[in-house]
């Protein structure tokens, strides 16, 4: 049932009753006796102004133990004109609320007057409780002020929290608690101020310290410190009174911690302990590994909490972490404590100080993309041991252990998500040491499945890659997979190397990179020059996508300038318009002299355009030492067929290099045209393991490829079935070297404005 303000424990007649305890009898009964909080009670505050004009509307106090929140309704009850009554939540029941509305309601419809309805441990009321009180709350007829140790958004219904304000209250600190000490001492009426109360060096700073913000408990052990000092209690009026170092830790003998393990406490106290861990700083991370355990949380608990950091803040960078903290878990199953402590702390160090990395949450990412869509399997990562005839589910499938380093270059996202990128690898401990791995493996994978949907012709009529789409027919091989078994991507890899190598880019140049297709090179420009800048120029939308796509996951400066555009079109103001700069230390190219019509009328128009910047192309170019017959298969069919396909190789590749024949002079001319006074070629050659398959052999040897017609013509179709056979056999047992040239052009000019180097 309700108290009224007259039989309430707010009333000073029973706050100054005999035998009541200290901590209620030294309860402030104004603003102005009131300690600590000056956050929300110090002058000017908010709530003080409402108090104090008694213009209080519905408001919750939360905080812990001992800061004050049944205070500050004891001082709203002193000082309201309104109706003031109180009931606990522990033992007051839907009853009880509806008795306190009716009378609310009574009063303010007879009287005019308001009621304040006070709930001490509000969180303990259960939904149906607090519904009750709602609608009287919401109309006004009850003005709510509610006292929690709990978290109200969590704990107090969301509907009550939204028509009160909530003020927060903090654990007092030892200032506040030396002056509720001394207000004790020194209050003749509810304290000890009729006598001299004298402390031992460190026993008054030891009660403070103990009570750990908490006024109540500060003032229960003062009052018993005091009052065991003296025998018989009470003495004599202005009789000393010694409290002793002993008697106060007597008194207070342990620091009272607070932890609720079903509250904010327990939840507050791990969350601060994980964020510890996460943030590694073992210091912390002990402190509050120790408070919980002090304070009796379950061990199991933290191992619990402790389990999962190891994968989500420690992650792959220290893959170790996981196994460890699993067996410091099990091992603290067989101990217990307090020796357990041991493999607690133990686990916790490890943690705190192990490299960190939470890139499983990109498990996360991909979980959302497979709420938005259900995409398709595609058809070589299919079980090819049901439907490979009728359906060709399976059909080619790279198997990686056959390639070199175990690894190829295939698709393995379905098509819809093609260029999506949920991982991101930390740069620390061993996740570190294998990003880079990564990184090129996913960029060749990228350009490996572009380079052959390209060579097919770009898309179907129903939009897909046809370099993707199965021929049960077989008369259309995926690209991608030739390329990909032919070691395409390595080759592309040491290319790009090379060339960058060559064109030597600093840290802070600023590079354009020319029809950047899928971004391979972009990639590595970006890496090679963080303190500059890189554009992108791309012939399309799907190059555009891929390239903006691959892009979102690098931080946003440090993102390329995607543009949209043909070479042919290329100039020095369309840059400017769109990138807003057109100055750059380094033009890169790919395959520019082989792909332009007129590569040196190209390059005069770049040297013009971009005067100030160093023009380079990769070019890679077929050497004499790729042909299949530098490969030795005597042993497999004889001399004879060995020696005849040789002569057939000799005779079809003229003998020799095919260097780069008229497109010299083309560039010779172009250049000079140009202003070039001096023209330079570097030929790198380069080389690179590789496997050949049957099906790579098949087409090259096949009656619908130049070499296998002309083949043809010096060889029999069985003698071409030994050789392929002999050829895969022997690229079985080893990589076979393949050679190819990188080409690096320089060309020097007669203006010392005008440097080109390609």
């Amino acid at each position: 049932m309700a108290k009224d303000e007259g039989e309430s424990l707010f009333s000073s007649a029973a706050a100054s009753a005999s035998g009541e305890p200290l901590a209620a009898r030294m309860r402030p009964r104004s603003l102005d006796e009131f300690i600590g909080q000056e956050h929300i009670v110090g002058e000017g505050r908010l709530l003080r102004r409402a108090i104090q004009k008694d213009q209080l509307s519905s408001i919750l106090f939360s905080g812990p133990p001992g800061t004050g929140k049944t205070t500050l309704a004891r001082v709203i009850a002193n000082t309201t004109k309104s109706r003031f009554l109180t009931l606990n939540a522990v033992l007051a029941g839907i009853a009880d609320i509806r008795a306190a509305v009716e009378d609310a309601k009574k009063h303010r419809d007879l009287y005019g007057r308001r009621t304040i309805l006070f709930v001490d441990e509000v969180h303990r009321w259960n939904k149906a409780q607090q519904d009750a009180l709602l609608p009287w709350v919401e109309n006004g007829t009850i003005v709510l002020v509610g006292a929690t140790t709990e978290n109200p958004f969590f704990e107090v219904n969301r509907a009550l929290v939204s028509r009160s304000r909530v003020f927060q209250l903090r654990a007092l600190d030892e200032a506040d608690l030396a002056n509720v000490a001394k207000a004790a001492l020194g209050d003749t009426e509810r304290g000890y101020g009729a006598w001299r109360v004298v402390f031992g060096e460190g026993a008054l700073e030891h009660l403070v310290k103990t009570a750990d913000g908490d006024a109540r408990s500060l003032l229960n052990a003062l009052e018993l410190a005091v009052e065991t000092s003296a025998s018989p209690w009470p003495p004599a009026k202005g009789a000393e009174v010694l409290v002793s170092l002993k008697t106060a830790e007597e008194s207070i003998q342990r620091r009272a911690v607070l932890y609720d393990k079903d509250g904010d406490y327990h939840y507050d106290s791990i969350s601060a302990f994980i964020k510890s861990l996460r943030g590694s700083d073992p210091d912390a991370a002990l402190y509050w590994l120790s408070r919980m355990v002090y304070s009796g949380e379950d061990p199991r608990f933290i191992f619990r909490r402790m389990v999962i950091s190891a994968s989500e803040d420690v992650g792959l960078a220290d893959p170790g972490a996981l196994p460890f903290v699993v067996a410091c878990a099990d091992a603290f199953d067989r101990i217990g404590l307090p020796e357990g402590q041991f493999h607690l702390a133990n686990a916790a160090l490890y943690l705190a100080t192990a490299p960190k990395s939470n890139s499983t949450l990109g498990y996360f990412d991909a979980f959302k993309a497979v709420e938005a869509e259900q995409a398709e399997v595609p058809n070589h990562l299919k079980d090819a041991n049901r439907d490979h005839e009728g359906f060709g589910h399976g059909e080619g499938y790279l198997y990686p252990h056959a390639f070199r380093d175990h690894w190829v270059a295939q698709e393995y996202l379905p098509e819809s998500l093609r260029g999506r990128v949920f991982y991101h690898p930390g740069g620390l401990g061993l996740e570190g040491e294998r990003k880079p791995a990564v990184l090129e493996r996913r960029e060749a994978q990228v350009a490996a499945v572009y380079a052959a949907s390209e060579a097919e012709g770009d898309t179907a009529a129903d939009g897909r890659d046809r370099g993707l789409i199965w021929s049960k027919a077989g008369a259309r091989r995926s690209s991608w997979e030739v390329r990909a078994e032919g070691g395409a991507p390595e080759r592309l890899s040491i290319l790009r190397k090379t060339i960058f190598d060559l064109a030597k880019p600093l840290a802070h140049d600023r590079v354009l990179v020319l029809d950047a297709r899928e971004g391979y090179f972009v990639w590595e420009a970006l890496r090679r020059c963080p303190e500059g800048s890189v554009v992108a120029l791309v012939r399309g939308p799907r190059e555009r996508a891929l390239v903006e796509q691959y892009a979102t996951t690098l931080p946003e400066l440090e993102r390329p300038i995607v543009i949209e555009g043909r070479i042919e079109d290329l100039s020095r103001a369309a840059i400017a318009k769109a990138a807003g700069f057109a100055t750059f230390d380094l033009v890169l190219g790919r395959d520019l002299f082989s792909r332009v019509p007129e590569p040196g009328a190209l390059l005069a128009r770049l040297g013009a355009d971009f005067p100030e910047a160093r023009i380079a192309s990769a070019e890679g170019l077929a050497r004499e030492g790729s042909r299949l017959s530098s490969v030795n298969v005597a042993a497999f069919v004889g001399e004879d067929l060995a020696g005849r396909f040789r002569a057939f190789e000799d005779a079809f590749y003229h003998g020799g290099d095919p260097g780069l024949g008229p497109a010299r002079e083309d560039l010779e001319a172009g250049l000079r045209s140009a202003g070039a006074s001096s023209l330079d070629l570097e030929l790198r050659q380069e080389a690179y393991g590789r496997s050949l398959s049957p099906r790579e052999l098949d087409t090259w040897f096949g009656p619908l490829s130049a070499y296998g017609r002309a083949a043809r013509e010096c060889l029999s179709e069985a003698e071409l079935g030994l050789l392929s056979k002999a050829l895969v056999e022997v690229s079985r047992s080893r990589p076979i070297p393949w050679t190819f040239a990188a080409l690096y052009l320089r060309a020097r000019f007669q203006s010392p404005r005008a440097g080109l180097e390609t």
